[in-house]
C-alpha cells in the first residue's frame, strides 16, 4: 500500500471507521486499534456528515467555513488541535473538497501522535456510511455488532435523563443495525463483527481487520489497557450542551469508559440474563427478537444459533 500524499489520486492506506449503536464496544475496539504504532483514532468526531453535505450543495465553501464546522462543534476540545494548524492545513489544500477538508484533520491529528495513519471511531455514522464512502474511498467501514440486551443496561447506566422505555431501546436498536446491513451490498467496504467475539478471541478478530485495512499485525493491540487511560485523558473535560443533548460533566465521561484499562472480561457478557428484569427482557424479545436470533444470540428458553 502507498504512501498517503496531499494529491487526491494518490494510492492511500485503508482508513477504519467503527460505526455500531451506542455501547456495543466502539471504544473499546478504538482504543485497541489506537494502539498500533502505525494507526492514530481519534475520539468521536462527528462533524464528517455535514462537511460532505456543505460540499456536495456549495462548491465555493472556503477554508474559514470548514474550520467554523469542525471548531464549532462541542466535541472539538478533544482533540488536543490548535485552530491555527487546522486553518493551515486546510489553506494549503488544493482544491479544498470534501476530500481534502476531512483528510486534513484526520492526518493533522494523526501527526499531533507521530503515526502516519488514521482512523474514526463515531459509531453514529452507521447511518452515513456511503455519504462518508462517497468522499473517501479509502474508508472501511467496521460494523460492531453488540447482543442488544448488554448494550441497553451499558446505556441505561450512562443516562443523565429519564430512561427511556426498553420498547424503544429495542426498536432503535433493531432499526440501525437492519438499516445498515441494507447498506452494505451498496458498500465498497463492509466488515461486521461481533462485540462478544472481540471480548472472546481478540487476537484472531484484531487480526482479521488488520488483514481488512491492510495493517501489519502488533502485538501492541493485545495491550491496549495499558494506555488506555492516558488516551482517554484527551476527553477528560465537560462536554458542553447542545439542542437536544444536555452537559456531560467529565467524570460522568470518564466513569462510562473506566472498563477499557481492563483486559477483556468475558464474564461481563450476557449479563441480561441476571441484571434485566423480566419485564425489560421481555419488551426487548417482543421488538427486537427476530433480529437478536438472526444474528445468533440466545433468546429467553432458547439456545443460541449461529
Amino acid at each position: 500500500m502507498g504512501q498517503p500524499g496531499t494529491d487526491r489520486s494518490t494510492v492511500r492506506f485503508p482508513a477504519p471507521f467503527i460505526v455500531g449503536v451506542g455501547r456495543s464496544g466502539t471504544t473499546l475496539l478504538r482504543l485497541m486499534l489506537d494502539s498500533h504504532p502505525d494507526l492514530a483514532i481519534p475520539p468521536e468526531t462527528h462533524f464528517v456528515p455535514e462537511l460532505v453535505k456543505l460540499f456536495e450543495t456549495d462548491d465555493g465553501t472556503s477554508p474559514e467555513h470548514v474550520l467554523e464546522i469542525i471548531t464549532s462543534g462541542r466535541h472539538w476540545g478533544d482533540f488536543g488541535l490548535e485552530q491555527e494548524s487546522l486553518r493551515d492545513r486546510l489553506h494549503a489544500a488544493a482544491p479544498l473538497d470534501a476530500t481534502s477538508a476531512t483528510r486534513s484533520f484526520f492526518e493533522l491529528y494523526a501527526e499531533r501522535h507521530g503515526k502516519p495513519r488514521w482512523g474514526d471511531k463515531t459509531p453514529i455514522y452507521i447511518n452515513r456510511m456511503m455519504l462518508i464512502e462517497r468522499a473517501l474511498p479509502e474508508a472501511r467501514m467496521i460494523h460492531l455488532i453488540r447482543d442488544g440486551r448488554d448494550a441497553a443496561l451499558s446505556r441505561a447506566r450512562r443516562v443523565l435523563k429519564e430512561p427511556t422505555p426498553m420498547y424503544k431501546v429495542a426498536e432503535r436498536w433493531r432499526n440501525r443495525i437492519v438499516r445498515a446491513r441494507e447498506q452494505a451490498p451498496r458498500l465498497d467496504h463492509y466488515l461486521e463483527l461481533r462485540y462478544e467475539d472481540v471480548v472472546l478471541n481478540t487476537e484472531e478478530t484484531l487480526r482479521r481487520i488488520c488483514e481488512y485495512v491492510d495493517l501489519p499485525w502488533d502485538d501492541a493491540m493485545l495491550h491496549y489497557h495499558e494506555r488506555a487511560a492516558e488516551r482517554m485523558k484527551e476527553m477528560h473535560r465537560d462536554l458542553p450542551p447542545e439542542e437536544g443533548k444536555p452537559l456531560r460533566p467529565a467524570d460522568h465521561r470518564m466513569a462510562a469508559h473506566a472498563l477499557t484499562s481492563e483486559p477483556p472480561d468475558p464474564s461481563r457478557l450476557g449479563r441480561w440474563r441476571t441484571e434485566m428484569s423480566p419485564e425489560d427482557r421481555a419488551a426487548f424479545e417482543d421488538a427486537a427478537g427476530d433480529l437478536l436470533a438472526e444474528l445468533g444470540y440466545e433468546l429467553e428458553g432458547q439456545p443460541a444459533q449461529r
